[in-house]
């Protein structure tokens, strides 16, 4: 059994560098394709040459948060994945900020004993299950939203405060959300979801059977209708994947990514910086990889990470 890891990444090459050696460290056979945004800065992968089975996928358009940009690079990879011929059995998407909390070689041998297609959270944006506000899912996946110049931000805040105060919301057709810019939305007359194609929210990042990947890449190539909806709402990247994948009712979906994060009272709903307090809830839970790291600002929860992860080795 072999296992593909592919990293999106947009920052901090170092840090990069390291995520890769450590995979690569305790499961030598694992293929890593990094989708490096090049518009953010660019990434030589030259100091990784003594490593076999790396490979660089230029991404070179800007890819914006909360836009379908920033999962294409995702779906660009498992394109390339198929068209070369690609021979793996599991697919794990990570970030650049993404590290492991227990050595790959364990992660391997999990994924080779499961009876799981895939390891990904999910929820229907509407059951009493989902984290998330009634109002929130509609904002997001029930608008068509069209992207203004960012200058254009200030303005809109101002035209959104106002109609607030006057309480003309249910008045005024618009929606604004400038959470990731200057976005302009209307509720759509139609959209996909049905009771037989639900909404579905969760994470980003999810590890996917061959199986499942394959079936997401011919549902996208046979639905591209689904894809232009999806281009003009807001954070597809929590929706898109799942409701392709839970609607089919084709796979046995474990209800959780196996990644850890928190992002509990942080502003826009970004990933909090892990550090060394978190150390012990990172090496006794039941997760394979945690976020958001950063190697500047605080490289001694890495080392420690490192040798809990390599004691063995």
């Amino acid at each position: 059994m072999k296992i593909c890891y592919f990293i999106q990444t947009h920052k901090n090459p170092e840090q990069i560098y390291r995520l890769v050696r450590t995979i690569k460290r305790s499961s030598p056979t694992a293929g890593i394709v990094i989708g490096h945004d090049f518009t953010s800065c660019s990434l030589d992968i030259t100091p990784l040459q003594d490593l076999e089975d790396i490979h660089l996928l230029k991404i070179e358009f800007r890819a914006i948060r909360g836009d379908f940009s920033l999962l294409q690079p995702y779906l660009m990879a498992i394109d390339w994945l198929v068209e070369t011929k690609f021979e793996f059995d599991w697919l794990v998407y990570l970030s650049g900020q993404d590290y492991l909390t227990q050595a790959s070689s364990d992660f391997e041998t999990f994924l080779a004993t499961t009876d799981y297609d895939g390891f990904i959270r999910y929820w229907d944006v509407f059951s009493p299950q989902s984290p998330w506000r009634k109002e929130k899912a509609l904002r997001r996946y029930y608008y068509q939203y069209y992207r203004l110049p960012d200058s254009m931000q200030v303005v809109l805040e101002s035209i959104s405060k106002i109609i607030k105060s006057l309480k003309l919301e249910k008045v005024v057709p618009m929606q604004f959300f400038l959470t990731y810019g200057s976005l302009i939305g209307f509720q759509s007359r139609s959209h996909p979801f049905n009771e037989n194609f639900k909404c579905y929210g969760g994470s980003q990042w999810h590890t996917l059977s061959r199986r499942c990947f394959e079936y997401l890449r011919e549902f996208i190539k046979n639905h591209p209708e689904l894809v232009i909806y999806y281009k003009k709402t807001v954070v597809p990247d929590e929706s898109f994947v799942q409701s392709i994948l839970v609607n089919s009712q084709k796979f046995n979906l474990c209800n959780d990514n196996k990644q850890y994060f928190d992002n509990h009272q942080q502003p826009g709903g970004h990933a909090r910086i892990l550090t060394t307090e978190d150390y012990v809830t990172l090496i006794n839970g039941n997760f394979y990889f945690a976020r958001k790291f950063d190697l500047e600002r605080n490289s001694q929860i890495l080392d420690q990470l490192d040798a809990k992860i390599f004691q063995n080795c």
